[in-house]
């Protein structure tokens, strides 16, 4: 049977913080927030005459940084067919971040692309590869994208979908509640899922609305996305309630995961929890999850 893969670590992903690599002020802010993971961005946030300044900063904040705070550190390349792709990957194996995020990704080879350049540039053991879906093209090749990560040798750890640049390319209307993109964030979902990735939703743009953000993260969260990408720091404590694990979820996984254990039911598939009959797939999703809690126990103790 071809089952889906595990072999990426489990990581905290429930709130991502796009940070524009040029603003200084952000970037010394960043090493104080409570987001899992912050994206430098070299791309959208950057204006063309400002690349070469953005790189150098973010080399110099990249020289100071503080690899210890469990948060992950993710650069944002410009695409690889411009004039700053190249420079931006040369400034990656500068900073060795923990993973790159590649813009505008249509196919398989924009991802092998970059996975053989960083082997060739002798970074093996170096940044995984996120892949941003914000073309039409990259929806159609979903599947096939994906797969660039499932085996162990494969780079590619994430899909961050990208709704600005998807609408604009489709032309679908941007109505609360996103009725028409639902079934092409489905999409992504299955397509990570089915090859064992880690997904994240795209990024809310009022983010003076709190209310729309947290029933834009619900509805994700519902999808089966791991977090979201987000633009502004007052988002980060949202997402992080959104995408965290409460109390009772928590409860319950022990439970599923004691009542496997137990003597009584060893080696069954299918036990019976409170007159709930509850399979082994369930059990294999609570040990997950409460994992997934001891990760978010760690990071508060460790802020």
């Amino acid at each position: 049977m071809n089952r889906t893969p595990h072999h990426h670590p489990l990581r905290l992903r429930r709130s991502v913080l796009s940070v524009p690599a040029v603003n200084p002020r952000a970037l010394a802010k960043s090493a104080a927030l409570d987001c899992d993971a912050i994206i430098f961005d070299l791309e959208d946030s950057v204006l063309p005459e400002k690349k070469a300044e953005a790189r150098a900063a973010l080399a110099a904040h990249f020289s100071t940084l503080d690899r210890s705070s469990g948060c992950e550190h993710v650069i944002r390349i410009n695409p690889l067919d411009g004039p700053d792709g190249a420079l931006d990957l040369a400034t990656v194996l500068d900073c060795m971040p923990d993973a790159v995020l590649l813009p505008k990704v249509s196919e398989p080879q924009d991802v092998l692309t970059v996975a053989d350049w960083l082997s060739e540039a002798g970074a093996d053991d170096g940044p995984r590869l996120w892949a941003m879906v914000e073309t039409a093209a990259c929806i159609l090749n979903l599947a096939a994208i994906a797969e660039t990560g499932r085996t162990h040798g494969g780079r590619l750890d994430c899909f961050v979908v990208g709704l600005n640049d998807l609408r604009k390319e489709t032309g679908i209307a941007d109505i609360p509640g996103r009725p028409f993109l639902v079934p092409l964030l489905l999409q992504a979902v299955v397509a990570a899922r089915a090859s064992g990735l880690d997904v994240l939703d795209s990024v809310f743009n009022d983010f003076a609305d709190e209310e729309g953000l947290r029933a834009e993260c619900r509805q994700g969260r519902q999808m089966g996305f791991d977090g979201k990408m987000l633009i502004h720091p007052t988002q980060i404590a949202i997402a992080n309630d959104a995408y965290g694990v409460t109390e009772a979820a928590a409860a319950e996984a022990l439970a599923i995961v004691a009542a496997f254990a137990a003597p009584d039911n060893a080696g069954k598939a299918v036990v019976n929890i409170a007159g709930r009959m509850v399979e082994k797939l369930h059990a294999e999703q609570a040990e997950r999850l409460l994992a997934k809690a001891d990760l978010i126990n760690e990071r508060k103790k460790n802020a």
